[in-house]
C-alpha cells in the first residue's frame, strides 16, 4: 500500500444535514492569477484552477462554495499540519428557495447548467445565478436521473439524460437550453434504484437484480445478475465508458454489451455505498472509511478513515470531495513523483507505469521515465520467475539483448558481464527453472535476430538498443550484436534442445563466434555440430582434422570414413588441395568408397578439374585411375582426347601385365584363345579395351599405336590401324597373321563408305590381300616368326561374288592372275552385268518421267500466258482498294503482290 490521496477538511460541523453534493473546476479569471486549466505533474489541484462545490441539504438549502488552494511554501508550513495543503473556502451563495429537500444534483459545467431532482421532478438552473432555465414536465414523479456527456467525431458535446419515472425510463438530450425527447419511453420490471450510462446502454440496478438496457431504438433489455444482500444497488460510471456494478462487497466492470471486462472482481473490505473513478484509482465510500483500489493490477492502495462518510463526487481530474452528514473533505492527490517513487520501492511497476503515463512532463522526460519503469518491471518479472512475460516486455522496449542475456549464468564472457548493472541481485536459477528461463530467452533472441537480419543491409550499421540501467554500455554494431545473439542461441539450444543446434549452424547468415562456439561444442562433445560450424565458416581443414580424429574412436558418432567422404565431396575446386590431402587415407583403406570422392553425382564433384584428379590418382593410386576414367567417359560423357588416350593406355598396360602371366601359364603347344575370351581379369580388361577402341571417337590412334607391341595385341593394333585409315596393314593382320577371314570381312563391312575417298576401296584392299599379299615387313619391325604370305584365289573369288557391288570392276579384274579361267569369275561377271542392266533400265524410266513432267509444266505456262489483264489508271487493287499504278501485281488478278500474299496467307 501507498498514499495516493491526502484528506483535507473543507467544511466541518455544518449545521445543515448534507443530502447531495456536486463539484466542478474552472480557470481563474486573469485578475486572479490567469491561465487555463492544467494538471500539474504532481497531480494536485492547480493554482490556476478554482473549484466550486455545491451542497444540497435535507432542509432544502443549496449552498455554493468557492474553494481556492493557498500556496504555502514547504519551509513555512507548520510541523503540526504535516502538509502545505491549505484551502480558502468561501460561501458564495445560499439558495433557500427550495421547499423540500434536494434529492439529487448534477453539474454540467460545459453548458453552465445545474440539473437537479426536486420534489420528484427534473429542474434545470443556471449554474452561476441559480435562475431556473426549464423543467421537464413529462418527468413528473421522477425518482432518479443520470446524465452522460458525449463527444462526437466533429468535436461537439452532446448531453444525454435518462430519467426513471416509476417503472419507465425516459431519454432526453439537451439543445437550445431545453431537454428534448431522444426516443420513446422504456418499460422496466421494477422501480430503478441506481443507474448509469454505459456508452449506448444504460445499466440499471433494481431492488433485486441488475439489468442492461440498449439505447438502440428497440430498448432490448438484458438481465445481468442479482444485487446481493446490500440494501441499495450500486452502479457507477467509469471514465472509459464502462460501468462498475456492485454485488455486496464485490464490484465488477461491464461494457455496453453487459460483458465483464476484468478477469476478477474487486473485493472491498465492506459493502460500498458510493463510488467514483479517478484513473487509475477507484474510490469507494465504505461505512467507516474511504477505500482506494486499482483494477489493473488488482491492488488495495489506501484506506482513509473518516467520520461516517456517505457521499462522494468528482469535479474533474484530481478533484474529489467526500462528505458525511455534516463534514466535507477534499481528497488531495499525493504528487505523482512521490507515488511513483513509493511504488517502485514496493515493486508495483504496473501501477507506477500507469501514473507515469498520466504525468504532464515534457515528452522526452516522460518517455525516459516510462522506459526506465518498464525495464524495472521486466527485471522484476524475471526475478519472479515469470520469464515469458519478462522477455515480452524487454522485446517491446528494445533493451540491449546483451543486458538481457546477462540475467543468465554463463552466457556472456565474464569480463563483459562484470560491466553490466542491475537494480537488484540476480536470482539463482537451476534445473527446471533454468530450462524454462532458457526457453523464454530463445523466443526473445529469435525475434531479435529476425529483426536485426532484416536491417543488416541498411546504410545505418549501428543498432538502436537501450540499456537496462542508465550508464551501462550497450553494443552498437549490428554485426557484433548478431554474433553475440547467435552464439547465445547456440548455448541455449545446448541446454534445452540439442536438435536445434545443427539447423542454427546451417543458416547461411549464421554469425556464431567461432572460438566461443568451438569451445562450448567441444565441451558438450557435439562433434557433428562442430563440423557444421567449421564448414559454414570455411574452416575446412579443422573440420577434416576432427573427422580424421573421430573416425578412429569407437563410441564417436563420426566413426568410420563415410563422413569424411561426404565432406570432401562438397568442398569444390577451390579446396582441391585439401581434397587430395585428406582423401589419401580413405583411398588407401577404402578404395572403392574413396573413389566416390571424385565420382559422386554431385555438382561440386563433377566440376573438379579432371586432369588434376587424374594426375593425382595416377601418381598415388594408379589402380583407381581406370574406374575413374570409365566414370568420367561413360557417365559424364567426357570427350577430351587426353582422357580417352589415357584410358586406352591404362587398359593396354593392364592387359600386357596380365598377358605375360597368361602366356606363361599355357601348356606347351596350346594356342591362346581369341582376344577378349581369356578367363579372369585378362579377358575382362581386354574385352573392355577392344570395345573402347571400337566405340570411342575421341582418342588419337597415331599417338597410341606405338604403345601396342608388334609381337602381341594384334587385334587391338588392327583396330588402331583401321582408325588411322591404314586398311591394308589392318587387313594384313587379319588375313595373314591372325588368319581370320571372318574378322577381315567384318572389318571391311565396318569401314566401307562409298562416299569417302579412303574407305570406298576397302574391299579392293581385301581382294589385293588375297591375290597379291605384300611382304610381312609392311607392318614394320615385327618380332613374330611368320611364313611369307601366300595368295588365296578361292577367298578372292568369294569376295568378288559376295561384294561385287562394292568393287571397281576394272580394278578388280586387273588384280586377277593372268591364268584365271573365265568360268571362275562367271558368277561375278553375271552379277555385275545384271546390276548394270538394272541401273540402265532405272535411268531410262527416270528420264521418261522427268520429260513428261517437263511437258506438263510447259503446257501450264502456255495456259497462264494466254490470260490477259488490262491495267488502266483507274484500276484499283481488289484487296487494299488502292490504284495499281506502276506497282507489280498478281497474275491475272488486279491485286498488289504484297496484298495477294497477305490475302492468301
Amino acid at each position: 500500500m501507498h498514499d495516493a490521496f491526502e484528506p483535507v477538511p473543507i467544511l466541518e460541523k455544518l449545521p445543515l444535514q448534507i443530502d447531495c453534493l456536486a463539484a466542478w473546476g474552472e480557470p481563474r479569471a486573469s485578475g486572479q492569477g490567469g491561465g487555463g486549466p492544467s494538471r500539474l505533474a504532481g497531480g494536485e489541484a492547480s493554482d490556476r484552477v478554482e473549484e466550486w462545490l455545491l451542497v444540497g441539504t435535507k432542509q432544502g438549502h443549496l449552498l455554493l462554495y468557492r474553494i481556492r488552494k493557498d500556496v504555502v511554501p514547504a519551509d513555512v508550513a507548520s510541523p503540526e499540519s504535516g502538509s502545505c495543503n491549505r484551502f480558502e473556502v468561501t460561501l458564495e451563495k445560499s439558495n433557500k428557495n427550495f421547499s423540500k429537500k434536494i434529492q439529487q444534483i448534477h453539474v454540467v459545467s460545459q453548458f453552465k447548467i445545474l440539473v437537479s431532482l426536486l420534489e420528484n421532478n427534473i429542474y434545470v438552473h443556471d449554474l452561476l445565478t441559480f435562475q431556473q432555465i426549464t423543467t421537464v414536465s413529462k418527468a413528473k414523479g421522477a425518482s432518479l436521473f443520470t446524465c452522460d456527456l458525449q463527444h462526437t467525431e466533429t468535436g461537439e458535446e452532446v448531453l444525454r439524460m435518462c430519467v426513471a419515472v416509476r417503472k419507465k425510463l425516459q431519454l432526453y438530450f439537451w439543445k437550445d437550453r431545453e431537454f428534448h425527447e431522444l426516443q420513446g419511453d422504456f418499460s422496466v420490471p421494477d422501480v430503478p434504484k441506481s443507474m448509469a450510462w454505459c456508452e449506448n446502454s444504460i445499466c440499471v440496478g433494481f431492488k433485486r437484480d441488475y439489468y442492461l438496457i440498449r439505447v438502440d431504438g428497440k430498448g432490448s433489455i438484458k438481465e445481468l445478475f442479482p444485487t446481493g444482500k446490500q440494501l441499495e444497488p450500486l452502479v457507477a460510471p467509469l471514465a472509459d465508458g464502462k460501468v462498475a456494478v456492485g454485488q455486496d462487497d464485490l464490484t465488477v466492470v461491464l461494457n455496453e454489451e453487459g460483458i465483464c471486462t476484468q478477469k476478477c472482481a474487486l473485493n472491498w473490505t465492506d459493502i460500498p455505498v458510493a463510488m467514483e473513478h479517478q484513473p487509475p484509482y477507484i474510490i469507494a465510500v465504505l461505512p467507516r472509511y474511504v477505500e482506494i483500489r486499482t483494477l489493473e493490477p488488482r491492488l488495495l492502495v489506501q484506506s482513509i478513515e473518516l467520520q461516517r462518510p456517505r457521499f462522494i463526487t468528482s469535479g474533474g481530474s484530481n478533484i474529489i470531495y467526500v462528505a458525511s452528514n455534516h463534514f466535507v473533505w477534499r481528497l488531495i492527490p499525493v504528487p505523482m513523483a512521490t507515488q511513483i517513487q513509493q511504488l517502485l520501492q514496493d515493486k508495483q511497476f504496473e501501477l507506477a507505469l500507469q501514473l507515469a503515463e498520466m504525468k504532464d512532463d515534457s515528452d522526452s522526460e516522460k518517455q525516459q521515465q516510462i522506459h526506465h519503469i518498464k525495464n524495472l518491471y521486466a527485471f522484476n518479472l524475471f526475478c519472479q520467475k515469470r520469464f515469458d512475460e519478462s522477455m515480452q516486455v524487454f522485446a517491446k522496449l528494445g533493451t540491449d539483448p546483451t543486458h538481457v542475456m546477462g540475467l543468465y549464468p554463463d552466457l556472456l564472457p565474464t569480463d563483459y558481464r562484470k560491466q553490466l548493472q542491475y537494480p537488484n541481485p540476480l536470482p539463482t536459477l537451476s534445473g527446471a527453472e533454468l530450462e524454462k528461463a532458457h526457453l523464454a530467452l530463445i523466443d526473445y533472441l529469435t525475434q531479435k535476430r529476425s529483426q536485426l537480419v532484416k536491417k543488416l543491409n541498411d546504410s545505418d550499421h549501428q543498432s538502436s538498443t537501450s540499456p537496462l540501467m542508465e550508464g551501462t554500455p550497450t553494443i552498437k554494431s549490428k554485426k557484433k550484436l548478431l554474433q553475440i545473439i547467435d552464439t547465445t542461441l547456440l548455448k541455449c539450444y545446448l541446454h534445452t534442445n540439442v536438435a536445434l543446434v545443427a539447423p542454427l549452424l546451417r543458416l547461411e547468415n549464421n554469425h556464431c563466434h567461432i572460438e566461443e562456439s568451438e569451445h562450448v561444442l567441444k565441451k558438450a562433445h557435439k562433434y557433428s555440430e562442430l563440423i557444421i560450424l567449421y564448414e559454414k565458416k570455411g574452416l575446412h581443414e579443422k573440420a577434416l582434422q576432427v573427422l580424421v580424429d573421430q573416425s578412429k574412436k569407437a563410441n564417436s558418432p563420426l566413426k568410420g570414413h563415410e563422413r569424411t567422404v561426404q565432406y570432401l565431396q562438397h568442398l569444390g575446386t577451390e579446396n582441391l588441395h585439401l581434397i587430395f590431402s585428406y582423401s589419401v587415407w580413405v583411398l588407401r583403406d577404402f578404395p572403392e568408397d574413396g573413389l566416390k570422392i571424385f565420382t559422386e553425382d554431385l555438382p561440386e564433384v563433377e566440376s573438379l578439374p579432371r586432369d588434376r584428379v587424374l594426375n593425382f590418382l595416377i601418381e598415388n593410386f594408379k589402380g583407381l585411375a581406370i574406374p575413374y576414367l570409365e566414370h568420367v567417359i561413360h557417365v559424364w560423357e567426357e570427350t577430351g582426347s587426353r582422357f580417352h588416350n589415357c584410358l586406352i593406355q591404362l587398359y593396354c598396360e593392364k592387359v600386357q601385365s596380365l598377358m605375360k602371366d597368361y602366356l606363361l601359364s599355357l601348356p606347351t603347344g596350346k594356342s591362346p584363345v581369341p582376344a577378349g575370351e581369356e578367363m579372369g581379369e585378362l579377358g575382362e580388361y581386354r574385352q573392355k579395351l577392344l570395345m573402347f577402341l571400337e566405340i570411342s571417337s575421341y582418342y588419337d590412334p597415331g599417338r597410341l599405336i606405338c604403345d601396342f607391341p608388334f609381337d602381341g595385341l594384334l587385334e587391338e593394333r588392327a583396330l588402331l590401324l583401321g582408325r588411322m585409315g591404314k586398311h591394308e596393314q589392318a587387313l594384313f593382320i587379319y588375313v595373314h597373321i591372325l588368319k581370320d577371314t571372318k574378322m577381315a570381312k567384318e572389318y571391311c563391312h565396318k569401314h566401307y563408305d562409298q562416299n569417302k575417298e579412303g574407305n570406298k576401296d576397302v574391299y579392293l584392299s581385301l581382294l589385293r590381300m588375297y591375290l597379291s599379299p605384300p611382304s610381312i615387313h609392311c607392318l614394320g619391325p615385327i618380332k613374330l616368326e611368320l611364313l611369307e604370305p601366300q595368295a588365296n584365289l578361292q577367298a578372292a573369288l568369294q569376295v568378288l561374288e559376295l561384294h561385287y557391288s562394292k568393287l571397281d570392276t576394272t580394278k578388280a579384274i586387273n588384280l586377277l592372275p593372268a591364268n584365271t579361267q573365265i568360268n571362275d569369275i562367271r558368277i561375278f561377271l553375271e552379277k555385275v552385268l545384271e546390276e548394270n542392266a538394272q541401273k540402265k533400265r532405272f535411268n531410262q524410266v527416270l528420264k521418261n518421267l522427268l520429260h513428261a513432267e517437263f511437258l506438263r509444266v510447259q503446257e501450264e505456262r502456255i495456259l497462264h500466258q494466254q490470260v490477259k489483264c488490262i491495267i488502266t489508271e483507274e484500276k484499283v487493287c481488289m484487296v487494299c482498294k488502292k490504284k495499281i499504278g506502276n506497282s507489280p501485281y498478281q497474275g491475272n488478278s488486279p491485286t498488289h503482290n504484297q496484298d495477294w500474299s497477305s490475302h492468301i496467307g
